[in-house]
């Protein structure tokens, strides 16, 4: 029976796909979230799916102890491992993703604000800081139309000072040595998360909206997290996947992009806020430069090649893809190339509602249908 026509009641059954495929189905322990309280709408989160993809991937064990995030995006998985207590390394070419991620980990003993007075006392010194017209107010508020051909209005003007404000006194910090590396990111994510909130946007940063929201007429506003409950070993790294180094008692987890959607170019305002840069931005939306980093993944020519190439490249034993009916690359396909890398099991996760970005895209199904295919290596290199 072909894995892709079974129904969830023959999956939960246990049915066993062609080829000798395991196929299991654990759709029920999908995690129903309302996306409303995210702070950062990510394409592609697995924020409904962490649950699910942990229980699947289980628990660390004496021999197995280290968690390995290839995509990590805003960390959700990470956390959801970290929590089972995983140590983790997450990796992402955008670093403003390692930052969310990261911010999701930081234990407040691994923190020092001492210079400063505390963690709140910071969040409530930024949230005073003196506006600028700065970056995001010449480039991305309608401010910008003094300064380009466009008009852009990810931001009202008040909220684009704001923006350039909170991140200059961030930047002054650590620059005069009041706080590091650490208490740097962890701002930084708390000030793309508050913007998150008041930008004038349907989802991501691909574009902006032509009328403002009432969202994004509301007022810029920082609000200190709740830290990681433990202090945990954890790491973050901003480079390409295919660069990763692993051992083989690893647990890795690769959620690559599904589709031709270009993270870097969807999220290139987090990506400046978190670069404190000035960028030459190009186009209506003003892009940053993005190609330089563009995924493989999100290729259909390529893309088949480069999931069989990352996992082959990797010394871990046990790999987890995530992948998705939605992904431009037929899951009988993977099913027919990835056997070349390991032993294959297939755990179908259940439907969840599909991002959909534009009223073309609303067109099409609603859910899609999401998988964990898990790659166990028989020593071939």
């Amino acid at each position: 029976m072909n894995p892709l026509s079974l129904s969830r009641s023959e999956c939960c059954c246990g049915a066993i796909g062609r080829a000798g495929l395991n196929v299991s189905c654990v759709s029920s322990k999908i995690k129903k979230i309302d996306w409303s309280g995210m702070a950062v709408r990510y394409i592609g989160s697995k924020a409904r799916l962490a649950e699910a993809i942990l229980d699947i991937i289980g628990d660390p064990s004496k021999g197995s102890s280290h968690f390995v995030d290839g995509f990590c995006g805003t960390g959700i998985v990470a956390r959801a491992a970290a929590l089972r207590g995983w140590s983790v390394t997450g990796n992402d070419t955008l670093l403003s993703a390692t930052y969310l991620a990261d911010a999701l980990l930081y234990n407040e003993h691994e923190l020092d604000f001492a210079r400063i007075g505390d963690y709140a006392a910071a969040i409530a010194e930024l949230n005073k800081a003196e506006a600028a017209n700065g970056f995001i107010w010449r480039t991305y508020s309608p401010a910008s139309s003094m300064f380009c051909n466009y008009e852009r209005r990810y931001f009202t003007e008040d909220n684009a000072r704001r923006i350039d404000g909170v991140r200059n006194l961030i930047a002054d910090w650590h620059e005069r040595g009041l706080i590091g590396y650490r208490e740097q990111a962890l701002l930084v994510a708390d000030l793309i998360e508050a913007t998150n909130d008041i930008a004038n946007i349907a989802g991501t940063y691909g574009c902006f909206l032509k009328k403002w929201t009432s969202q994004s007429e509301g007022k810029l506003v920082l609000v200190p997290r709740t830290l990681f409950p433990r202090r945990i070993d954890h790491k973050m790294n901003v480079g390409d996947v295919f660069n990763i180094t692993t051992s083989e008692s690893d647990t890795v987890y690769l959620d690559p992009p599904y589709t031709k959607r270009q993270y870097a170019s969807y999220y290139h305002i987090p990506e400046t806020i978190a670069y404190h840069d000035e960028p030459t931005v190009e186009g209506v939306a003003g892009l940053r430069p993005w190609k330089h980093i563009a995924s493989p993944f999100c290729y259909k020519a390529r893309a088949l090649h480069a999931i069989s190439d990352c996992i082959g490249r990797l010394r871990a034993k046990r790999v987890f893809l995530s992948y998705s009916s939605q992904g431009h690359v037929a899951l009988d396909d993977l099913l027919t190339t990835l056997p070349n890398n390991g032993r294959v099991t297939v755990h179908q996760l259940g439907e969840i509602g599909r991002y959909r970005p534009n009223r073309i895209a609303a067109e099409g199904d609603a859910s899609v249908e999401e998988y964990l295919i898990e790659v166990t290596k028989d020593g071939r290199a």
